[in-house]
C-alpha cells in the first residue's frame, strides 16, 4: 500500500526533525527503483571475495532490493552521522608499542547511538504522517551504501565506502524503510576522478580494481572477521592494527570538509584511543570484557583480539615484548598459542626460537605448524 502525505513539505519536515535528533545529514530515495548493485553483489559473491562471511552469501536474495526486505517499502529515509576524528588517525601506526583501533570503535557502539535516534524519528514520523516503516543501522541484509547514493548523500568511492563532499569518508548510516510516497533528492553527482589515494595505501593491495574490494585481503576483515589464525602473509602488513583499519577513509582528500559532528558526537575513550600492547595482551576474559564493554570490539572476543595484539607484539621490533609472547604459549586457546609463536619467531634469534620449542609440549595441529616455521 503506498501512502501520499497531504504535506508537500513533509521531506523538508523530515529533515528538520533529523537535524533535531542529531543526525548531520538526510535525504530520500525512492525505494523501488531499478537495483543496479544487486549485480555486483552477485559478482562479488560468484568471486568469494566475502571470505568466511557467509551471512552475505546466505542473504542474498534479501538484499537484491529494498523491496526484498519489505515489499512494503516505498521511501527510503537515508541519515549520516559524521565521525570524522579531530587528528590524523594514520599517525598512531608509528609507535609500534601501541595498538592502532579503528576510529569507529574507540567509543560506545555506534549501533546503539543511532538506533535510538532512529528510533525516536520513526516514531514522530508514524505520529506525523501515519504508514507502516522499518528501521536499519547496518544489522539487516539492505545495502545502505548505494540507497544513500541514490539518496544523494554521497557516492561510493573506489574503496567502495561512501564519499560526501561535506564529511568526507566519515559517515555512519541508518535507514528508514517507509510505505510514505515522498518525493525523492537528487543523486549527488559526485565523482573520484583521477584520485587513487585509497587504492595505493591499502597495505594489503585488498582493491583488485577500483570500485572493487577483495575482503579476504582487508585488514578489518582479517581482524574482526575471520575467526582462525589470519595468514602469514598478511600479519607483517598489519603493523600495530589490533581492530579494523582506517587508512583507506583517512587518506579521501575529501575529508579536509569533515569534522566531528557536534550534535551525536561518538566520544572516543582516552583508554582506546592508542593502548599500549604491554597492557593489553595481559587481558584475561573478563577484564576484556570490562575494558570494552558497550564497545564493539567486544564482539570478536578475548581470544580473536589477543590473537590481533600479538601479531602486533611480533612487529613491534622490540624483543622486550617477547616474555609477554611466552606467556601465552600456555593460553587455554589455539588461536592465541598459535600467535604467541609467531610473534616470538619475529622477535627471538632464531637459536632462543629453536632452543625454546624444544620445551613446549602443543598437541594442536595448527599451533604445531607455526612452531615448524
Amino acid at each position: 500500500m503506498t501512502i501520499s502525505t497531504s504535506e508537500p513539505n513533509a521531506p523538508d519536515l523530515i529533515r528538520a526533525r533529523a537535524a533535531e535528533l542529531g543526525f548531520d545529514v538526510c535525504r530520500i530515495a525512492d525505494a523501488r527503483a531499478a537495483w543496479p548493485a544487486s549485480g555486483r553483489l552477485a559478482e562479488f559473491v560468484e568471486n568469494g571475495r566475502h571470505g568466511e562471511m557467509g551471512w552475505i552469501a546466505d542473504t542474498q536474495d534479501r538484499r537484491r532490493h529494498p523491496t526484498a526486505m519489505w515489499d512494503g517499502a516505498r521511501s527510503a529515509i537515508m541519515l549520516g552521522v559524521n565521525y570524522g576524528p579531530d587528528h590524523d588517525p594514520l599517525e598512531a601506526l608509528n609507535d609500534k608499542s601501541r595498538g592502532v583501533i579503528s576510529v569507529y570503535a574507540q567509543g560506545d557502539d555506534y549501533h546503539e547511538l543511532i538506533k535510538g535516534r532512529l528510533k525516536q524519528l520513526a516514531g514522530w514520523l508514524v505520529a506525523r504522517f501515519g504508514g507502516d516503516l522499518k528501521v536499519f543501522v547496518d544489522t539487516a541484509p539492505l545495502m545502505e551504501k548505494p540507497l544513500a547514493e541514490r539518496a544523494g548523500l554521497g557516492w561510493q568511492g573506489k574503496h567502495t565506502n561512501l564519499v560526501s563532499r561535506e564529511f568526507g569518508s566519515w559517515l555512519f548510516l541508518g535507514s528508514i524503510l517507509t510505505e510514505l510516497d515522498l518525493a525523492p533528492d537528487d543523486t549527488s553527482g559526485g565523482s573520484c576522478g583521477q584520485c587513487r589515494a585509497c587504492l595505493d595505501v591499502c597495505p594489503t593491495k585488498a582493491f583488485p580494481a577500483p570500485y572493487q574490494l577483495d575482503a579476504r585481503r582487508c585488514i578489518s576483515y582479517l581482524t574482526i572477521e575471520l575467526k582462525g589464525p589470519i595468514p602469514p602473509e598478511f600479519r607483517p602488513m598489519l603493523g600495530n592494527r589490533i581492530y579494523g583499519c582506517d587508512d583507506c577513509l583517512s587518506v579521501c582528500p575529501w575529508n579536509k570538509f569533515a569534522s566531528a559532528s557536534r550534535e551525536m558526537r561518538l566520544v572516543a575513550r582516552e583508554e582506546l584511543k592508542s593502548p599500549a600492547l604491554e597492557d593489553l595482551a595481559r587481558l584475561d576474559d573478563s577484564a576484556f570484557r570490562a575494558l570494552f564493554a558497550k564497545n564493539p570490539v567486544k564482539r570478536i572476543g578475548r581470544d580473536r583480539f589477543i590473537r590481533n595484539v600479538l601479531y602486533a607484539i611480533g612487529n613491534s621490533g622490540d624483543p622486550a615484548l617477547a616474555t609477554l609472547a611466552q606467556e601465552h604459549l600456555a593460553d587455554p586457546s589455539p588461536l592465541v598459542r598459535g600467535a604467541a609463536v609467531w610473534a616470538l619467531s619475529r622477535l627471538l634469534e632464531p637459536e632462543v626460537f629453536k632452543g625454546l620449542r624444544k620445551q613446549v609440549r602443543e598437541t594442536d595441529r595448527e599451533v604445531m605448524a607455526e612452531w615448524a616455521v
